[in-house]
Order: C-alpha cells, then structure tokens, then sequence
C-alpha cells in the first residue's frame, strides 16, 4: 500500500504499474488530506463561512470537496466571504487588513502541513493579531495506520510510506508497524526510481523474513525527523479522537490547540450547529480509502463521479486516489 497520495499520483505518472509483474499489486491508502476530511467537518466550515462578519480562508483544494448539501465554493457562489490561499500566513495577512472581521483557517493536512500553521500562531500571538482563528482538522498518520492494520479486512503485505509527512516525524513513529504486525515498511521519495527502488527494498525484507522501518529517502528523511518541527507541532497541539471519513473514529489521531491557544478555537467563540452528514449513496470512497477497493471498483467511477461533477472526496484532490485513476485510466 502506497500511503500517500503524492505517492498514488506519482506511481501512475510514471507508469510504475506496467512495470510490476502481476503478483505485486498496489493499494492506495488514506494519505490525502483532503479525502479523510469528514462530511461534518466541511459542514462546519461551511457553516461558519455562512456567520456574519467571518471570512473563512482555506487551500483551494478544499473548495470543491462536497458536504452533506454544498461544497464551500457553491457556499462562495451563494456570498459566504470565502478566500484560497498558498499558506497559513496569507490568512493571518488577510485578518491584519480586516481588524473588524473574524479570520478563520481551515486549518486541514498531516503532519507536513501542522508545523505551518503553529508557526503562523505563534506569528499571531506575536504581532498581536486577535482577529486570526482556526478551525483545526488536522490528522497524524501513524495512528490512521493502526487503525487499518487493527481492521481485519485490509489485507496489506508491506507499506510504501509518506516522504514528505516523514521529513517531519522521521521513522521511529512507524515501528509499530513491524513489531506489532510484523509488516515491512519503507520510506521512499517520489521520483520513478525511488519508488521502485522502495517496492525492491519491501520484496527483498519480505523474502528474508524481516518486517522493519527503512528508509530508502534517505536525502530527505532522518530517524529522528526533523525535532524542530515536531516541537512547533506539540507547543500548540495536543492528540485528540478525531473522525476520518471512510475509516471512522481513530483515538489520537487528530491535533486541537492546547488550552495556551484555545483561544485561537474558532469553534470556542462561534457556535454552529451542524448534524453528522452521512456518505453519498454509492459512494465507494471509504473503502478506497481503506485499500478494500479500487476506484475502478465504485460504480459511480467515471460515471456519475467525475473530476467536473465529484461525488465523493477522493474524486476531487489531485492527489486523491479517484481522481489519480481518472486521469491516468487509459494507462
């Protein structure tokens, strides 16, 4: 199972599966942000873009991702204040230059993209800017891992691993994996070598009977991460339960703000009330998202679900598992 979706792109970009003989056979897994993004949670960002006096900011690969009744952009289109930008900083920008509306982040993405957005808190507290917020959606992947591996219905013989959520927290996190499940893993880059080079490294731990953490990204990716980062992460977020859609509930799983920077919890000054939203019916995106099934596999691939007309998540971010098969399907 290649766990990212960097990676997911990469592989059909490159025609890696070609090249596999037909006893390898690839997964994708739940390694796209955008995807493992509740329904409830694009609700709610909808529902706070919609309260007056709120701008909500997020990536834009965010806008199209359905919710139970609308995306944020049809929000947008209906008048809600609702901005894209490249980085968390441009919205703590945006709050500077309207001290008399309430600024929100939606705040999404691993590990990769958390160090990011406590840097641009602790610019907050800094500058001073009391009007900046966040709506943390954040996820750790390890524990998303666990959760497939504790599922008896995956059925994965090793793990291609993310490099760039690696970077950050290194390979130590991921040993769970072959101690407790004795299941090969290994780091890898997202160049056509690498990636072969890394699916080699699985097959020849598999063939020696071992089940460790290597890294084959080793130009990037240490043992021990980048501790730097990792800190930034823990001085405003701690674990918490959190939901994945298409896995469901994974203790730990989740990043809130400490209570140092709760304040920064646009959900502790603004109440919405929003229902829990259930799958699209037909919808295969949970099981894809779980390497139970290929995209190919949903009856609505290529059908009703299109890049133009998405039904589920993984049809919407370029590096969503539906989409990386749309594009590359002829191949």
């Amino acid at each position: 199972m290649e766990v990212c979706g960097t990676h997911t792109v990469a592989v059909f970009r490159h025609g890696i599966r070609g090249l596999l003989p037909e006893s390898i056979r690839l997964l994708s897994g739940p390694g796209c942000p955008v995807c493992v993004t509740s329904i409830k949670d694009v609700d709610t960002a909808v529902a706070l873009s919609k309260v007056s006096g709120v701008v909500l900011v997020t990536f834009g690969d965010m806008m199209r991702v359905p919710g139970s009744s609308r995306s944020l952009y049809e929000a947008k289109a209906e008048g809600a204040d609702v901005r894209v930008v490249y980085s968390p900083l441009d919205a703590l920008k945006i709050a500077s230059e309207n001290k008399d509306r309430r600024v929100v982040f939606f705040a999404t993405g691993f590990e990769t993209t958390s160090p990011l957005v406590a840097a641009t808190l602790f610019e907050a507290e800094k500058e001073g800017i009391e009007n900046f917020y966040i709506y943390s959606v954040h996820k750790l992947v390890p524990p998303a891992l666990k959760a497939l591996l504790d599922s008896p219905e995956v059925n994965v013989d090793g793990f291609i691993l993310p490099g760039h959520v690696s970077t950050i927290i290194g390979s130590r996190p991921y040993e769970f994996i072959g101690k407790d499940h004795g299941i090969p893993s290994v780091i890898t880059g997202f160049d056509a070598k690498d990636i072969l080079e890394g699916i080699l490294m699985l097959l020849k731990q598999l063939d020696a009977g071992m089940s460790d953490v290597q890294i084959q990204y080793r130009k990037v990716v240490r043992e021990e991460g980048n501790p730097r980062a990792v800190a930034t992460i823990n001085e405003c977020f701690k674990p918490s339960e959190v939901y994945w859609r298409g896995i469901g509930t994974i203790p730990e799983s989740g990043l809130i703000l400490k209570d140092k920077y709760r304040k920064r919890d646009i959900t502790e000054i603004v109440n919405v009330d929003v229902p829990e939203g259930s799958e699209p019916k037909g919808c295969s995106c949970g099981e894809v998202l779980r390497g139970v099934k290929l995209p190919t596999e949903c009856a609505l691939f290529a059908k009703k679900c299109t890049p133009e007309t998405p039904v589920g998540a993984c049809m919407v971010s370029t590096e969503g598992s539906c989409a990386a098969y749309y594009r590359y399907r002829s191949g």
